[in-house]
């Protein structure tokens, strides 16, 4: 009888376990992959956030209408003198909102838009999606500050100005 042997490389114990991560991963997380026009985000769909990239005018910040709508959750960042900021632009219940985006004791950068609210996608705390209050979760205390805009020629257009001070607003615990 021959007996079979099987020789795994290192290489291949390292492509093995990459793979087992990565699956073991994906099933844990529970996450919806991405969204779609017709999502709901008020129902028990969890849009994960589109990372999307703004237009820059000098002070001036914009980023598509039709996409935020499409996309439902979408992220951006933006160069400050500090820096870098980072914003979400979301659609719930047919209104825009556009927060700053940061979890400061946790340090996380992603929201899902779930149930009518932000979930961190790190620390799971979660606050309102309609004024960015907390509403449970270790990072409570850190409200999403609003960022003022207008809608111009399909565009949500904003000041960095008030984008800084939404971010910068965030940082510190409460509202201002």
């Amino acid at each position: 009888m021959h007996k079979r042997r099987f020789i795994i490389t290192m290489g291949g114990l390292v492509v093995l376990a990459a793979l087992a991560v990565t699956l073991l991963l994906g099933a844990c997380s529970g996450k919806a992959v991405s969204a779609s026009p017709s999502s709901t985000p008020s129902s028990n769909t969890r849009v994960d956030p589109t990372w999307i990239t703004p237009e820059v005018n000098g002070t001036v910040v914009s980023v598509p209408v039709d996409v935020v709508k499409n996309k439902v959750d979408t992220h951006f960042k933006v160069q400050v003198d500090k820096g870098t900021a980072y914003f979400m632009a979301y659609v719930y219940g047919g209104k825009t909102y556009v927060r700053a985006d940061v979890c400061v004791p946790c340090s996380s950068i992603n929201f899902s838009l779930y149930k009518g609210t932000l979930v961190c996608d790190s620390c799971g705390t979660v606050f309102k999606a309609t004024d960015g209050t907390g509403v449970s979760g270790a990072c409570v205390r850190y409200p999403k500050a609003s960022v003022p805009f207008e809608t111009i020629d399909g565009k949500i257009v904003m000041k960095q100005a008030d984008l800084v001070a939404a971010f910068e607003n965030t940082l510190q615990p409460g509202l201002p």
